[in-house]
């Protein structure tokens, strides 16, 4: 397949190897995921009058994506599972959506969407860091020698600094669909790769010590666009088993906000 899931139903979906994640290769990697659960929430707003249609960077009614919070409640197998989206706080300039994702009875992920009214705000924008290089001056850098599965087989990978132990700067890109057949906002796009940052900057060996994010908060001071996502990546491991990755998150024009993931580090 060229698409990482497909859809099967109005709200199921069947996941495919390119889902593959890095810790086990027949569990799902949760980085295609949060691209689906914020597509999800995009045909939400369009069923509602809203419409995104696949391009618009906000949703028809005038409200972006202001942060992304997920919480990884378990696994998910390569088997077809169920999102379902609701809407937990309504309003016109600001609104949460909570997006559960399920699979066999239970819930596998469990996300709440912040929309924020879009305004013009060039006048007194700044405050962010320089932009990164050009993803096109740089060499690739398969990540399979670091890690298994069919995710990051579907990834281009490009270091613009390092990788050292817990350092690295790149530029992740994919050309996979994110559902067959369907188009996805630039935001979705987007997002179907950031959880990659805890994969390109690692502390240590995969092979020797576990360090599985057990959560993913994306922040956003400004909607991006693809096709490239730039993760300026920082791995801390902390002295009693926990651990934090940092991500200042950019696009080709420039930072567009921030990624944490909070990690349980134990050995092998």
């Amino acid at each position: 397949m060229t698409s990482y899931f497909e859809r099967t139903g109005e709200h199921t979906f069947r996941p495919s190897e390119l889902t593959g994640g890095a810790w086990a290769v027949d569990e799902q990697h949760i980085a295609p995921m949060t691209g689906l659960i914020v597509h999800e929430i995009d045909r939400m707003v369009a069923a509602r009058g809203g419409q995104v249609a696949g391009g618009a960077a906000g949703g028809g009614d005038g409200l972006v994506v202001g942060r992304i919070s997920m919480d990884i409640l378990g696994v998910l197998k390569l088997a077809e599972f169920e999102v379902r989206t609701e809407v937990v706080r309504p309003g016109r300039t600001i609104e949460l959506v909570e997006a559960v994702v399920t699979a066999g009875g239970r819930a596998a992920v469990r996300a709440r969407v912040w929309r924020l009214s879009g305004q013009d705000t060039t006048a007194v924008a700044g405050g962010a860091p320089d932009p990164l290089p050009d993803p096109e001056s740089l060499a690739r850098a398969p990540l399979e020698d670091v890690w298994p599965g069919g995710f990051i087989t579907s990834v281009d990978v490009r270091y613009a600094a390092g990788p050292e132990p817990g350092r690295a700067v790149a530029w992740v890109g994919s050309g996979t669909e994110l559902v067959a057949g369907e188009a996805v906002s630039p935001v979705a796009d987007f997002v179907k790769v950031v959880d990659t940052a805890n994969g390109i900057a690692v502390r240590e060996s995969p092979k020797e010590w576990m360090f599985p994010n057990l959560d993913l908060t994306i922040h956003l001071h400004r909607q991006p666009t693809g096709p490239w996502t730039g993760l300026d990546t920082t791995v801390v491991f902390g002295a009693g088993g926990q651990g934090l990755t940092s991500a200042v998150l950019h696009d080709v024009h420039g930072p567009v906000g921030r990624a944490e993931q909070i990690l349980t580090v134990r050995q092998l």
